[in-house]
C-alpha cells in the first residue's frame, strides 16, 4: 500500500536574530558562528507564543491548504520536546484548537529530536493497518530550542513548527518500507525535569549523532532492495540526502561519515579513498547543501529540523526532483536514530509551497536586548506584538492552567 506524506506547512515565530549580532555581543568573531556553524539567523519566539500555538499554527495552514476537514483526522499526533506539561499532551491542546472531530487517536511524543520521525511512521504504520480503509493522520513537529544566555549553546537555539498530512495519496513524498534504526542509552543532551533550558554536552553529541549514523546507515544499506552491487554505493541511488540539522555544519560532519561509510562497503574502495575528502565535498554540493537554506535562517527546531529541510527542499527543487529518491536521516539525542527514504511523487509541485518562503520574507530582525528581552520573559502570554504571524496566542497561566485563544485566519494569511 502506497503512504507518505500528502502535502507540509511551516510556521516559523515572526522574529528573528541575526548570529553576527549575537557573536559581537559576547565578544565572539561573527564567522566562528555564522561559519562555524553554517546559521546566519535563528528565530526567537514572543512571550505570547509556545509549542501549542506554533504547533496549531502550522496545523491550520496546513488544513485549509489540503482543504482537508478536520473531522476527518482520524490520529493527531505532536513530536516535541518542550513540551507544557508533564502528564497533559501538547497534542490535546492542538486538538481543540484546530477542531479535530473526538473520534481521534491523540497524543504527544517525546524522544528528543527523534519524535517528529517516530511520529510520521507511527503514523505511516497506522494509516497502512486500515486494510485500504481512507485514513489520514496529522503530524506536527514543533520546538523551541533554547540555551541559556551566555552558554555555548545559545547560538544553536531555534523554533518552528511542520505539520504534515500523512495518507494513502502522497504528493509531496512516497515513503519507503525499508528503514535502518539505531538506539543507545547516552548522556550528550538532556533536560531534567524543573528545568528550562537544556543540558549538553556539544563534542560528545556531535560523536553519538555519527556513532547513530553509522549504525542507523549500516542497518539500512543491508536492507536496501534491491541489494546494492558490490560496486555501487548507497548515494548513487539518491537525488538529495537530509539530515537532521541542529546547525548546518552538523550536516556536512554527518554527510562526510556517510559518504566514507557507503564507498568502504563497495569493492570501489581502495580507489576512492585517496580523493575522500574531495568526492565528499562534492556530495555534499549536490545532495545535501540544497536542503539547508532554511535551517540556515530560523535555527535549532530540534523535533522539526529534518522537515523543515524536506519541506524548503521541496519547496525550492520540487518540480525538479519529481520522480526521484531522498534519503532521510534522523538523529534524537539520547539516543535515537533512522535512516529512511522516499519518492517525490510527479505532481509534487501541486503541493510543493509549505509556506516556508513566505514566512522568511515576513520577519523581523530583532537586536541583542530585544532577544534577551523575549529570552527572559519566556512563555507569560499575553497580547500579540505587531507583526505577530500566528494564528494562535497563548494569553497566559491561570492557577497552573494554560489558556490559549484563536486570532483570525486572515492574521496569518
Amino acid at each position: 500500500m502506497t503512504v507518505g506524506i500528502e502535502r507540509l506547512a511551516v510556521y516559523v515565530p515572526a522574529y528573528a536574530l541575526p548570529l553576527a549580532a549575537l557573536a559581537r555581543a559576547r565578544g565572539v568573531p561573527p564567522e566562528k558562528m555564522t561559519q562555524g556553524l553554517g546559521v546566519e539567523e535563528m528565530a526567537i519566539a514572543p512571550p505570547c507564543e509556545d509549542v501549542v500555538t506554533m504547533a496549531a499554527s502550522a496545523g491550520a495552514r496546513l488544513l485549509r491548504a489540503a482543504h482537508v476537514d478536520p473531522e476527518t483526522i482520524g490520529m493527531l499526533l505532536v513530536a516535541t520536546e518542550t513540551g507544557v506539561d508533564n502528564a497533559k499532551p501538547v497534542a490535546i491542546f492542538v486538538h481543540e484548537l484546530l477542531g479535530v472531530g473526538r473520534r481521534c487517536r491523540v497524543y504527544e511524543l517525546k524522544h528528543a529530536c527523534y519524535a517528529g520521525t517516530a511520529a510520521l511512521m507511527t503514523a505511516a504504520d497506522w494509516v497502512r493497518a486500515g486494510g485500504g480503509r481512507p485514513r489520514r493522520a496529522l503530524v506536527i513537529a514543533a520546538d523551541i530550542a533554547r540555551y541559556a544566555l551566555g552558554s555555548p549553546g545559545e547560538p544553536t537555539q531555534g523554533a518552528g513548527a511542520v505539520a504534515m498530512l500523512v495518507g494513502p495519496e502522497p504528493r509531496a513524498l512516497v515513503l519507503g518500507e525499508e528503514t535502518g534504526t539505531y538506539a543507545d542509552n547516552v548522556y550528550d543532551f538532556w533536560r531534567p525535569i524543573g528545568r528550562r533550558e537544556a543540558l549538553v554536552d556539544g563534542k560528545y553529541s556531535v560523536e553519538c549523532y555519527l556513532a547513530a549514523l553509522a549504525g542507523a546507515f549500516t542497518a539500512f544499506r543491508g536492507a536496501e532492495r534491491p541489494a546494492l552491487r558490490s560496486d555501487e554505493a548507497l548515494g548513487d541511488r539518491l537525488a538529495r540526502m537530509l539530515y537532521h540539522s541542529p546547525f548546518p555544519k552538523m550536516a556536512m560532519k554527518a554527510h562526510r561519515r556517510l559518504v566514507e561509510l557507503d564507498w568502504r562497503a563497495t569493492e570501489r574502495w581502495a580507489a576512492v579513498e585517496p580523493r575522500l575528502e574531495e568526492a565528499a565535498a562534492a556530495s555534499y554540493r549536490e545532495l545535501v547543501a540544497p536542503g539547508l537554506a532554511a535551517v540556515a535562517r530560523v535555527g535549532n527546531t530540534y523535533t522539526a529540523s529534518l522537515y523543515l529541510c524536506l519541506a524548503s527542499l521541496l519547496e525550492t527543487e520540487g518540480r525538479a526532483l519529481a520522480g526521484r529518491r531522498l534519503g532521510l536521516f534522523s538523529y534524537g539525542s539520547g539516543c535515537c536514530a533512522e535512516l529512511f527514504t522516499g519518492t517525490v511523487p510527479a505532481d509534487v509541485a501541486a503541493v510543493a509551497d509549505a509556506g516556508v518562503g513566505e514566512a522568511l520574507a515576513r520577519r523581523t530582525l530583532i537586536d541583542v536586548p530585544e532577544y534577551e528581552r523575549l529570552t527572559r520573559d519566556g512563555e507569560a502570554g499575553g497580547e500579540p506584538p505587531p507583526g505577530f504571524s500566528g494564528e494562535f496566542v497563548l494569553h497566559g497561566i491561570r492557577d497552573d492552567r494554560r489558556e490559549y485563544g484563536r486570532l483570525r485566519a486572515a492574521l496569518a494569511a
